[in-house]
């Protein structure tokens, strides 16, 4: 049997199995040759010529920090503060009552953009900086 019959053979063996026995075949694998499989760096993009103007990157990773807490609205923003960082009561009435405050030093957009209408959705305002 050739090498690329050994390979097709090998593809579609892989192919019928389940998730979770390819999970333990990762695990398997890596115990056997003593590696640990991480997922393959990005490659480094050249540099723009000189002269040329390179695009705005989009952030990816957001400071979330709590700005404005109104008093009627006080208690919806508290109720989100403590869903979001799993704080007590009284910490988390503390955070709303020091507003500015970070709620989540950094997170990813999606993430972010759920704070935020969590805290909206309480009354609350929040700002997101991009790291």
């Amino acid at each position: 049997m050739s090498t690329q019959q050994n390979i097709d053979t090998l593809v579609e063996t892989l192919s019928q199995l389940s998730v979770l026995d390819m999970a333990k075949l990762k695990s398997a694998l890596e115990e056997k040759w003593g590696v640990k499989a991480a997922a393959a760096a990005p490659m480094m993009m050249a540099a723009p010529a000189a002269g040329a103007a390179a695009p705005a990157a989009e952030s990816t990773e957001f400071k979330v920090t709590l700005e404005v807490s109104p008093d009627d609205k006080k208690i919806g923003v508290i109720k989100a503060v403590r869903e979001i960082t799993g704080l007590g009561l009284k910490e988390a009435k503390e955070m709303v009552d020091g507003a500015p405050k970070v709620l989540k030093e950094s997170c990813g957009k999606a993430e972010a953009d759920e704070i935020s209408k969590k805290i909206a959705a309480g009354g609350g305002k929040v700002t997101l900086k991009g790291l």
